[in-house]
């Protein structure tokens, strides 16, 4: 079997294929079942950010917006697509918070410190092949960072950390209910 000679780009353009593909699919649907496919999955994740937010409110957070975010950018169609953002996002947050806090002992005034915690974060998520929750640790560590606050850095980070997981958690048990539904209403998908 002969081996590319540049495993990376060859990789890199057969997920373009891919990709390119999963598009392809989706525009070849009828534009009816598009906006009804568009209009679950909105139902969907504004449930889910509802619930992480007031989730929350109610526990005290001061910023539920940020489990509202989490829930909206994590939500997705299918259970195990939701499970997979939402490891990703608890990973990234982590990582994110984690490096944030350190590095802004270092001089958190300083601009340089924020670049050299976002890509400390970006490297290591990316060494260990967690390259999605490598975005969410860059932007956690953009929110610790840059984002004004008052009170103790570890604190802010904690809190971040606590809204994040609201957020996600809230996807995973509105995505559940929603497939729930779905197969109550429209029946088992064929098998493929």
């Amino acid at each position: 079997m002969n081996r590319p000679k540049r495993p990376l780009a060859e990789h890199r353009r057969q997920f373009d294929l891919l990709t390119d593909e999963v598009l392809w699919l989706w525009k070849a649907l009828p534009p009816r079942q598009r906006l009804m496919l568009g209009t679950v999955h909105a139902l969907c994740a504004v449930v889910a950010a509802s619930l992480g937010y007031f989730g929350a409110i109610a526990l005290g957070l001061q910023q539920g917006y940020w489990a509202a975010i989490t829930a909206i950018s994590v939500s997705q169609s299918s259970y195990a697509e939701v499970r997979n953002s939402t490891r990703d996002q608890f990973l990234g947050a982590m990582i994110g918070s984690l490096i944030g806090m350190a590095v802004a002992t270092l001089g958190h005034d300083q601009f340089s410190t924020y670049v050299l915690a976002v890509m400390i974060g970006m490297v290591l998520c990316a060494a260990f092949n967690l390259g999605a929750a490598g975005r969410i640790s860059g932007t956690t560590t953009t929110i610790i960072m840059l984002v004004p606050h008052q009170g103790a850095f570890w604190q802010f980070a904690l809190f971040r950390l606590g809204e994040v997981m609201l957020g996600a958690i809230a996807a995973l048990l509105t995505t559940v209910l929603f497939n729930r539904l779905e197969r109550r209403l429209f029946g088992e998908p064929p098998a493929a």
